[in-house]
């Protein structure tokens, strides 16, 4: 075999080594969190509770590679709607501590849990009375001793060969933070919208720049009104024509009765032979989705998602005055 043939060869088998290598990694840290959800339990309701019926914020520390996946945890808790800081336990005893008030919840992040540091803050945390989540991999540690409730992070290994560098443990401590994160939201009935007010840059914040009023279709001549008792085949030339895809039928008094769509002319062509006869009245589908033309657009396009559909009827004091189309929300940059 020709040298350059064996110096191919060699770089093949280094590449299949660090897919391998990779998908090891993969496994111990997947692996990890999945030991994890077997553990959860009354301690991390314990945790849910304290973080919800806090009157102030949360307070996340930790130093090293425990610190970064503290920052991100206290983000995603501040924009999931559970106000949160992250305070460097090395700065803390430097003045930085007092952003610590007695209304709030401290969440101490150490693997170890004897980092120094973290540990410096333990007298002035029990001193204000402030209650101390801590997240640790050894539950006979300080920083375990010293909580109010706490979550285990251990691994078996990291996914370091060296079993030495943060690696499983700071994968684990990510999603257990987003765990708490999520179940928060939830218990806070946090919604769409409330999402979108702490997003209001960017492609999420979109959703909150516009009202469904910004967006609607409300020229009355172009808005696909059908009557109840106008025959099937009208309404199909009266859709195609206003191009929107459906066609709204009122009252008497002009609030929303009922909607026929494309979906439905497929449905309807597939289970009537014939079509000649049939009328509006026996085809339309009764009380449609709508939107108020006060809602966000965001609301809209939830209810869109949600119900598989392309438009929806804008309503004011129940009567309908237009029409807001996925390709409105599209245009805006809402969807």
């Amino acid at each position: 075999m020709r040298s350059e043939e064996k110096l191919v060869q060699a770089i093949v088998m280094k590449e299949n080594e660090l897919i391998e290598s990779a998908k090891e990694v993969f496994d111990i840290e997947a692996n990890s969190i999945l030991k994890l959800k077997e553990r959860q339990g009354e301690e991390f309701i314990n945790a849910i509770n304290i973080l919800y019926n806090s009157k102030g914020k949360v307070v996340v520390t930790g130093m090293g590679k425990s610190g970064l996946i503290g920052r991100k945890i206290a983000s995603t808790l501040c924009s999931t709607g559970t106000p949160a800081v992250f305070l460097h336990p090395a700065e803390s005893t430097h003045g930085d501590s007092g952003i610590i008030t007695r209304d709030d919840v401290v969440m101490g992040i150490s693997n170890s849990g004897e980092t120094a540091e973290l540990l410096n803050l333990l007298p002035l945390i029990k001193r204000f009375g402030v209650p101390l989540i801590g997240i640790t991999g050894k539950l006979e540690s300080t920083l375990a001793k010293r909580s109010d409730v706490v979550l285990d992070i251990s691994v078996e290994r990291e996914a370091c060969p060296l079993n030495k560098a943060p690696t499983a443990s700071t994968t684990v401590t990510l999603a257990l933070g987003d765990a708490l994160a999520v179940c928060l939201l939830k218990k806070r009935g946090f919604s769409y919208e409330d999402f979108l007010v702490f997003h209001p840059s960017g492609a999420l914040g979109k959703g909150i720049l516009y009202k469904v009023s910004d967006l609607m279709l409300k020229e009355t001549e172009r808005l696909p009104i059908i009557d109840e008792n106008m025959s099937f085949i009208e309404a199909v030339k009266l859709i195609s024509d206003k191009n929107l895809g459906c066609a709204y039928v009122l009252n008497s008094d002009k609030t929303l009765k009922g909607v026929i769509t494309d979906g439905d002319i497929r449905r309807i062509l597939l289970k009537h032979t014939n079509i000649e006869s049939l009328k509006v009245k026996d085809v339309m589908v009764l009380n449609p989705k709508s939107v108020s033309v006060d809602d966000l657009a965001a609301k809209a396009l939830s209810i869109m998602e949600k119900f598989s559909i392309t438009s929806l009827g804008v309503v004011d004091n129940s009567k309908l005055i237009g029409i807001i189309h996925i390709h409105d929300l599209l245009k805006a940059g809402v969807a």
